[in-house]
């Protein structure tokens, strides 16, 4: 199909300023979510009690499962109203949504003060964050793509994409730097409040650069004649050619982009601190080193996907990672922090050390092990992040590219969110609590390389090339 230039709707605000604008507040977005995920091993214990330290923070990431599992309801909720009311205004309250949720978890009591309603009053803030976070990225992904020029949509697009990234860098850095400023000990008892009370400042100032935005042009130009989605929820799912589409988008791309994405990122940092007992700061930085130096491959590959197309780049990151996340975990493996622990915990004297039901207790004390290499550790993690940044650099472009105007937020979004929030969100929780019942510190990759193949599959056979769609055919007319 033809190409189209919206030149004249990037010259009425400025590219750059709806990059910036749009990009901003879902990075804040995103930094709201991850302080969750990457403080868990902090705090998992102040909230829920299972008896071992893995089993606390497999109930941590079960409340913070809960938000990604409620994602696609907020892409339905809040994609239906940015189909009906418009796009800039939706994407501004889920931002104001999630702050409000973020700043309310710095101020919970822990279980230690109101006993189990602390866990509870967490995973309801998580439900209404998860919400928050399903109408988010639709709108700014769909808002850039309605201003962006045709030969360029992929570049500007995965500026979007970088955001879920540096949302986790900005949570990784504001972790370690208060850290290091109140002390190990402080931040343990109080001080890990101190980066979701930070939060409230970051949206204020997000939703004042937000607040100047114009609406999506095309938008306008729908709702100017009468033409904007009565009924976007059954147009995007009821009508079959539509919901072939939102199907295929699924399983053919946004379920395989959701297990590389949180493998590479959140599954690696947890595996990290938890299976190879490396120390927070350590951890962080390892993560922290690698998604910054893969953070302008987003940049690229977006480019790139301009003018080779954006199927194959998404599908071979899904096909590398299906292939070669075994090795990359098992060759981790030797450069690991600690050595394996004894099985049971002995004192002085030699003799089994016992807990209060009389049951042996398990090994607290790690030997450091000769060859652990922070270095190391960091290539193998970068390798992933290559991986990463193939899979999402482009996906914002296809899937805006793959429906029209009038139902673009709502159908783009369930797809999108199922994908990541389901399928890729259940990563960490899934492959943990398999490493804990298997006892193999490698049975937690098998699920993601299953979904990857099976989705790179699919996607082989059903996805269609998009980036010589015009998305502007459907209002031309208007």
């Amino acid at each position: 199909m033809a190409r189209s230039s919206t030149a004249g709707a990037v010259a009425e605000q400025g590219i750059t300023k709806i990059i910036f604008s749009s990009a901003a507040g879902t990075m804040i977005e995103w930094y709201d979510f991850y302080i969750f995920g990457s403080l868990a091993s902090v705090i998992a214990s102040k909230f829920y009690s299972t008896g071992t330290p893995l089993g606390d923070i497999i109930a941590w990431l079960a409340a913070f499962a809960v938000g990604f599992i409620v994602r696609p309801f907020g892409a339905i909720f809040f994609g239906r109203l940015g189909d009906l009311i418009g796009r800039k205004y939706t994407f501004m309250v889920t931002m104001t949504l999630m702050g409000v949720c973020t700043f309310a978890v710095g101020l919970l009591p822990t279980s230690e003060t109101i006993g189990p309603a602390a866990g509870i009053i967490l995973i309801l803030l998580r439900i209404l964050q998860g919400l928050a976070l399903g109408g988010e990225y639709g709108g700014a992904a769909t808002y850039i793509a309605e201003h962006a020029p045709a030969d360029k949509r992929g570049y500007y697009t995965s500026f979007i994409q970088i955001t879920a990234t540096l949302g986790l860098f900005l949570s990784l850095g504001v972790i370690l730097g208060t850290r290091l400023a109140v002390g190990t000990q402080a931040f343990s008892d109080w001080g890990w409040r101190i980066p979701f009370l930070v939060s409230i400042l970051l949206i204020g100032v997000s939703l004042y650069i937000r607040s100047s935005l114009k609406e999506s042009p095309m938008f306008l130009k729908l709702k100017s004649v009468g033409q904007t989605s009565k009924n976007p929820l059954a147009e995007s799912f009821m009508n079959p050619v539509n919901r072939r589409y939102v199907i295929i988008a699924l399983f053919g791309a946004t379920m395989g982009q959701g297990v590389v994405w949180y493998t590479g990122q959140f599954y690696a940092l947890f595996y990290l601190q938890n299976i190879f007992k490396l120390p927070l700061v350590d951890a962080n930085v390892i993560i922290g080193i690698s998604i910054l130096i893969a953070t302008p491959l987003f940049i690229f590959v977006g480019w790139l996907s301009d003018r080779i197309g954006r199927k194959w780049l998404v599908l071979s990151g899904m096909l590398l990672g299906g292939l070669t996340y075994y090795p990359i975990y098992a060759a981790m493996y030797q450069f690991r922090y600690a050595l394996d622990p004894a099985q049971k915990l002995l004192d002085a004297a030699g003799k089994i050390v016992l807990d209060a039901a009389g049951k042996p207790k398990p090994a607290v004390i790690f030997d450091i092990n000769p060859a652990y290499s922070p270095v190391m550790l960091g290539v193998f993690i970068l390798i992933q992040m290559i991986y990463v940044t193939l899979v999402y650099g482009p996906m914002a472009a296809f899937l805006v590219e793959m429906f029209p105007t009038r139902i673009r937020y709502t159908s783009m979004s369930l797809p999108y969110h199922l994908g990541n929030g389901v399928f890729g969100g259940m990563v960490p929780i899934i492959g943990l609590s398999l490493i804990q019942s298997t006892g193999n510190n490698l049975a937690g990759i098998y699920y993601p390389i299953g979904i990857s193949l099976v989705c790179f599959v699919i996607g082989a056979i059903f996805l269609k090339e998009t980036y010589n769609v015009d998305i502007t055919a459907d209002v031309k007319n208007i």
